[in-house]
């Protein structure tokens, strides 16, 4: 790392620092090869950059896309190829609101120095993490006495016995049922009574007696003293008193799940699952009776706030965040906090954003997906389908399991930490050849990291150096036309997850590491088109933020970000932003960006490309001339977000009021009339 840090300064030195006028990027643009990686990436983004993935954020890009985009800002024909090394030595790449700290990964690999801000902690805490150079071997080390330790302390509550030897065993998670009501009484409601299909044997359970008969025909017998009667969620009305099943809001939420069944691992006999036997019994009760003993502070820290995607918590009458986690699960987090701060520095940010990850895999949010034998794992992640959703069959993990299993400790550092380490020292890309089939090609010479500075002065001083900022870009403790390229993805005009959702995570990073940052958390600042008293946050925030890119933006500079939106609204609000700014466009393009087979957007009319937009601050001379348009296409996703590209080029030439930009756009892509 030290050699190559040398490099790249010896390389800035040669080229210096002065910009041309112009850049591949205003004329052209490889849209074909672009998608042709974009459509691979969107389906295992992780796999393609393992270490920018360390910690749960939405809405992520297409590393792969923003590296193509960076590539074109290369005046050097010979290193602008996207698989050859370097190309921005000496240059330095602003992101003002770097949410995944896509911008920043990619143009640190290419030698510049690169700055990110974002009002949430998060992104900031994670690009700390995976851009700061650690040794791997130190890290697995700490790892493995962090971990160690937890074991020490929790490992009993989660273990188990096996059903063919009665050895004592960890156990690899726990199913529950969630209870409901009706006039007649209480019954307990899962997805399906197969609990998992092993080739030609399913194993499953049986609703009147709650037993689970194995692939070996094997009967385990629940402990749970006259069970209720166990009905699938197809059943949604009692058919003695008619009346539809209630969700039980008067009691805590860990409390209205009873578990069903529990799997393990045996040395000598393999998986099983089988039903609750009064061990596992005794160990959730004993972890019941340690819950209010456990000393995590004001329980105000924990309160739900209302919000868009909050009051879905809210409206289940679930009012703190402790109450989304079993005790067996707060008592692992409660000596994880606690152990936590024996380490210090790099490592310890890496294990605290590990185990924030890990309440994803965690909570008793989790579904269960182990039906199939061909099943990665057993656990669905809390936001698979980036909201909250309660399961009928929850599954809780066993976060200490020596056994790397589905979102557990081990399996979740060898993923996120180990593999995204490897790359960064080395990393990878994908060459698609004509017929679609990928090869694996190094990137010599590149590294993804770089040196921690804190001022714009280190950052001058420093070569291959990254600056992350917690705070409002609306103000940025940057020179006037200090930066050469600003390259972002700015907020979804109504999304909304980016601030609510997070908050899941937030309310625990602040325990588990209070000093590292400051943890107020306005809302009101984020860009997203919730009016308050008439005025979008959108139009307001985001214009002040793309202001202030002007200002910090050198003249020959270019600030360049992905966009896309149905609604004209969004087209219109960009549109008078930029034109506020004094913002021109040189050039857009259209890419692949979305998985269309993602849950969130699965059978819906999204979008899966994005809009390039390429701006200046002022006119070019190899801008394109933008004539009006009369309509957007909006049958094809990719001929829309090009469409809508030229259309922000004419409508920030023209004259027009915002009044009149925002009828324009309505006609265009509603046909609305004026």
């Amino acid at each position: 790392m030290h050699q190559l840090a040398l490099d790249f300064h010896q390389i800035e030195d040669e080229i210096g620092r002065e910009l041309p006028g112009s850049y591949p990027i205003d004329t052209e643009f490889p849209e074909a090869f672009a998608n042709s990686l974009s459509q691979k990436e969107v389906y295992n983004k992780h796999l393609f950059r393992p270490n920018t993935y360390l910690h749960k954020w939405w809405a992520r890009r297409c590393g792969t896309t923003f590296r193509t985009i960076l590539k074109q800002l290369v005046t050097d024909a010979d290193r602008r190829d996207f698989y050859a090394p370097g190309g921005l030595e000496g240059y330095v790449v602003l992101d003002p609101m770097m949410g995944g700290g896509t911008t920043l990964h990619e143009a640190i690999r290419m030698g510049a120095r690169v700055i990110g801000a974002d009002i949430d902690p998060i992104p900031m805490l994670q690009a700390r993490a995976t851009l700061s150079v650690l040794s791997l071997t130190e890290l697995t080390r700490d790892f493995q006495a962090f971990f160690d330790a937890l074991y020490r302390e929790v490992g009993f509550f989660f273990q188990t016995s096996c059903p063919h030897c009665e050895a004592q065993v960890d156990g690899q998670f726990t199913l529950y049922g969630v209870r409901k009501r009706c006039e007649c009484g209480e019954v307990v409601q899962i997805d399906q009574f197969d609990l998992r299909h092993e080739g030609t044997h399913v194993i499953k359970i049986i609703p009147q007696t709650w037993e689970v008969t194995t692939s070996s025909s094997l009967h385990t017998h629940s402990a749970i003293p006259n069970p209720s009667p166990l009905i699938t969620k197809k059943q949604t009305q009692c058919p003695i008193c008619g009346q539809k099943y209630q969700d039980i809001l008067d009691e805590p939420y860990y409390q209205r799940y009873v578990p069903i069944a529990v799997a393990g691992w045996c040395p000598d006999d393999g998986f099983f699952l089988r039903a609750p036997a009064e061990n596992d019994l005794d160990h959730i009760s004993q972890a019941n009776k340690l819950r209010n003993s456990l000393g995590f502070g004001d329980i105000d820290d924990f309160r739900v706030e209302s919000g868009p995607k909050s009051r879905d918590l809210l409206r289940r009458r679930i009012e703190n965040y402790l109450d989304l986690f079993t005790s067996r699960q707060l008592l692992y987090l409660f000596h994880a906090m606690r152990t936590l701060q024996r380490f210090s520095g790099a490592s310890k940010l890496n294990l605290a954003m590990l185990l924030s990850t890990s309440l994803e895999f965690n909570a008793l949010l989790c579904g269960y997906k182990g039906w199939a034998a061909n099943r990665p794992g057993a656990i669905r992640h809390v936001f698979a389908h980036h909201a909250y959703s309660f399961p009928y069959t929850a599954a809780e993990n066993n976060p200490v399991n020596p056994r790397k299993a589905s979102g557990n400790l081990q399996a979740l550092f060898s993923h996120r930490i180990v593999r995204g380490r490897r790359w960064a020292s080395q990393p990878k890309e994908r060459w698609v050849n004509d017929h679609g089939k990928t090869r694996i090609v190094t990137i010599p010479g590149e590294f993804d990291g770089g040196t921690e500075v804190h001022s714009w002065e280190e950052l001058q001083q420093t070569p291959h150096a990254f600056w992350v900022m917690h705070r409002d870009a609306r103000q940025l403790p940057l020179p006037d036309e200090s930066i050469d390229f600003i390259v972002t993805d700015p907020p979804y005009y109504d999304s909304v997850q980016y601030s609510d959702l997070a908050a899941f995570f937030r309310v625990w990073l602040a325990r588990f590491l209070p000093d590292e940052m400051d943890w107020h958390y306005d809302v009101s600042k984020s860009a997203v088109a919730n009016d308050v008293q008439g005025r979008s946050h959108f139009k307001d925030i985001l214009g002040d933020i793309f202001k202030e890119s002007s200002r910090v933006l050198k003249k020959t500079g270019r600030l360049i970000f992905t966009y896309h939106h149905w609604d004209p609204n969004a087209w219109a609000d960009l549109t008078i932003i930029l034109k506020n700014a004094g913002f021109h466009l040189t050039n857009t393009y259209a890419v692949f960006s979305e998985n269309p087979i993602s849950v969130h957007i699965r059978n819906l009319n999204a979008l899966k490309h994005d809009t390039i937009l390429v701006l200046t601050k002022e006119p070019h001379q190899k801008s394109k001339k933008w004539p009006p348009l009369d309509t957007i296409d909006t049958s094809d996703s990719a001929a829309f977000c090009r469409e809508c590209g030229e259309a922000l080029g004419w409508l920030l030439e023209s004259p027009m009021d915002d009044e009149t930009i925002r009828t324009t756009w309505k006609q265009l892509i509603r046909g609305e009339k004026t």
